[in-house]
Order: structure tokens, then sequence, then C-alpha cells
């Protein structure tokens, strides 16, 4: 597998900057009026159902080789069902700011994880330099009053923390369906499905629906919007990412966040940049070439 990406990688992966960076402002929404278990299994229940209505519309073939379905199953635990719920609970505790910067270590996670357990993403003095230069651009963009709620609150830090590292073993974990032949809407759509049969008994004996109160008009909307967007067209994008670029590439996208949802907020909202934002953009755009490495070769 390659470690440089292609120009259409870049894409999708700045695609899907877009996408995830909107799921920690729907999640601050519906959080309100949903508990944490319950949310994460109807992100991934109406992702699952988007996703099967496509497969059906297509009219494509639902067979699965041997082994896929316990390997969906894995996956669908350690890429949803269980970081969906840490990041959930934590942000009942923790602005959206602070949680997006503890979600950037997952590239740190992800070079760790992609050297101890893979051949062709190992780890590299560049690579490295890359991911902390990367993260060090997150923080400055994020800036110093949120960096100084580093800290307080720490069982839910300790949370995000534990997402991120189950999004870097995940995302080694997903690199096997290619070589399985099962196409990327397969694997989003199979382990979104696994992920809500191992939520659905969870949610009944800690968060029975019964003793819930119905969520109202604004946390369905950020829900549909989580589901669709943020879940089920973003996922399609990744798996196809990850089968092309590996591992340690396609978890950058946590780098590119910030700097979407920034550029966002001062084209539709009318926000101003301040110069920490652009010394952010500096280093992660630095962090992004020394990860890539076509730069660093050529000089």
């Amino acid at each position: 597998m390659s470690t440089q990406m292609s120009r259409t990688d870049w894409i999708i992966l700045l695609i899907l900057s877009v996408l995830w960076g909107g799921s920690f402002y729907f999640i601050g929404i519906a959080i309100r009026s949903v508990t944490p278990l319950t949310l994460v299994l109807l992100r991934v229940s109406l992702a699952a159902i988007f996703l099967w209505v496509w497969r059906l519309f297509r009219r494509e073939s639902l067979a699965l080789p041997p082994g896929a379905v316990s390997a969906l199953f894995l996956l669908g635990l350690l890429n949803n069902a269980l970081p969906f719920f840490l990041f959930a609970t934590a942000q009942r505790t923790i602005p959206s700011g602070l949680a997006s910067i503890l979600n950037a270590t997952t590239p740190i996670w992800g070079v760790i994880v992609a050297h101890l357990f893979t051949q062709d993403e190992r780890m590299t003095p560049a690579r490295m330099a890359g991911v902390l230069l990367g993260f060090a651009g997150v923080a400055v963009m994020i800036g110093a009053d949120l960096l100084g709620q580093i800290g307080t609150n720490v069982v839910a830090q300790i949370a995000c923390l534990g997402a991120t590292l189950s999004y870097a073993l995940a995302g080694v974990w997903g690199r096997r369906f290619r070589a399985m032949g099962v196409a990327p809407v397969a694997v989003a759509s199979g382990s979104l499905s696994a992920a809500a049969a191992i939520l659905l008994p969870l949610v009944l004996l800690f968060e029975p629906p019964w003793h819930a109160s119905a969520p109202t008009g604004g946390a369905w909307s950020a829900l549909l919007a989580l589901a669709f967007f943020s879940t089920a067209i973003a996922y399609i994008l990744y798996f196809r990412l990850l089968a092309s670029a590996g591992a340690t590439n396609s978890l950058l996208v946590t780098f590119l966040i910030p700097i979407t949802a920034v550029l966002l907020g001062t084209f539709l909202l009318g926000e101003s940049l301040a110069p920490r934002h652009f010394a952010g953009m500096a280093l992660i755009g630095l962090g992004l070439a020394a990860i890539d490495g076509r730069v660093v070769q050529r000089r």
C-alpha cells in the first residue's frame, strides 16, 4: 500500500473533514435531549437504513465472503459503537472545541498502531514529526482558552482519548476488507448495522425508551443530519479512502476538521479569522506535507 495519497485521496480527505466537522455540532444539539447510548443507537441505525435502501435501490449483491460478518461486528464496535458512545458521553461535560482537540490525537494513535500491526505503514521520523506538527496546529487554532481546560473533567477527556485509540485500531482492522473483496459501501452498511445490533440490548437495559422523554424537533433534525451526512455518506468515503491510502493517512482527517470549521464559520457565518487560525493552518499544512513525504523526498 502506498504511503502517499493521490489527488482523489486528498479530495476525499477534504470532504470528510467537512462532513465530520459538523458531527460535533450536531451531537452538541442532540445530546441536550437524548441520552448518550440512545443517541448513538439512533445515529448508526438511521445511517444503516440510508445505506441499505441505497444498496437495494442499486440492486447490489448483499452476499459477503466467509469471515466478513464477524470482522464487521468487531469493526462496528471499534469504529462506531464504542467511540461514538464515549464522545457523546464526554460532550455532556466538556465543550465541543475541547472534544475536537482530543479527537485530533487520533493520527498519533494511528501511527503507533499501524507501526505495531502492519508491515507497510511503519513509523518514520518524518511521519511522527508530521503528526506532532499537525496536533500542534490544531491546538493553536483552538486557542489558549480551551487548552486551559485540559485537566478538568478528566474522566470525560480520558473517554475522548479512549475513543481516538479505538478509531486507530479500527483503521488498521478495516484494511482487511479490501483483500476480502468487500466494497466500501458494503463495509459501511455492515459495520453500522453491527454497531446497531451491539447497542440495542444496551439501550434496552440501561436507557429504556419507555422511561425517556421524546427528542425535541431540533434534536431530530440534528440526528438526521448526523446520520445521513456525518455517518452514512462519510463512512462510504472513509472506507474508500482506507482501501487506497491506508490507516495512517485516512486518520489525518482529524487535523483538517478544525480548519474546515473555521473556514465555514468565516464564509457562511461572517466570523473573522484570528492570527492563531493562520498559524494553526500553517502548522497543519507542514504536518500533512511531512506525513505525505513527497516534499521531503524532493528536498
